[in-house]
């Protein structure tokens, strides 16, 4: 029998154990509770440096707001779609996180009420289902299983209202991704280490230019975005699908 990994995060740890409980009274379904965002992750890494890693990952949509303060961050959190401020990180946050480090894990996002931004967040973040928290074990499972075949879970109710936020979104992008084409290789490259969180002395260090020089692209950036701020600049650069610049590999020099 092929057993099903689960892991449950959430900020109610009674919640967590109960579920985790409930679930595991299934033959083929093995879960670990986790009651933050902290203890979940250290469960995915070391499940994964076993070679057990886990299948789901059922995570609180209202997490702890625990998280590591170099985590990276999506355009969603950033912008406060999920609910939160810039620097407080939750259950679609984490989402991301996951899809990230742990691709072959499916993350479905537990919620206490309906949303339908929220949950066309969690699907931008990586999310395969959004469930509320008061649906019937059979139903919960009928999501597990359905994600491990990949399939995608949203309430009947919220499909319109997803499906609306999404198009906005898209539209958003769109927009987002024109300014950004209208960079030069050497202020994207900026743009790119204004991502990975890196400020002026460290992007002149890494690019091998004067600070006052990094300062000049940088205020360049920000006029073609039209933003006023390095935070607003990463936000509208993360819904144009620009990544942070790879810490790991040497800096190559553009025009």
């Amino acid at each position: 029998m092929v057993r099903i990994r689960v892991l449950v995060a959430d900020a109610h740890r009674v919640f967590a154990e109960s579920l985790a409980a409930a679930l595991a009274a299934e033959p083929d379904v093995d879960v670990l509770p986790a009651g933050s965002g902290h203890a979940a992750l250290r469960s995915l890494e070391r499940a994964a440096a076993e070679g057990r890693r886990f299948d789901v990952f059922l995570v609180d949509a209202d997490l702890d707001r625990d998280m590591p303060a170099g985590t990276p961050v999506p355009a969603q959190a950033v912008s406060g779609s999920n609910g939160s401020s810039a620097g407080a990180l939750g259950g679609i946050s984490l989402t991301a996180r996951v899809r990230s480090a742990h691709p072959q894990t499916r993350t479905v996002v537990l919620a206490a009420r309906d949303d339908p931004a929220r949950a066309a967040a969690a699907l931008q973040a990586g999310a395969f289902g959004w469930v509320a928290k008061d649906s019937s074990l059979s139903r919960l499972l009928a999501v597990i299983r359905g994600v491990l075949r990949g399939e995608t879970h949203l309430p009947p109710a919220l499909l319109t209202g997803v499906l609306r936020e999404l198009t906005a979104a898209r539209e958003h992008r769109t927009e987002s991704e024109q300014l950004v084409e209208s960079l030069t290789p050497r202020e994207h490259e900026v743009l790119r280490c204004m991502v990975a969180g890196l400020g002026r002395k460290a992007v002149a260090e890494r690019l091998y230019l004067s600070p006052h020089t990094v300062r000049t692209h940088m205020q360049n950036v920000l006029g073609k975005l039209g933003v006023h701020s390095t935070l607003a600049a990463v936000a509208l650069a993360r819904r144009a699908g620009v990544g942070p610049v790879d810490l790991g590999e040497p800096a190559r020099v553009s025009g």
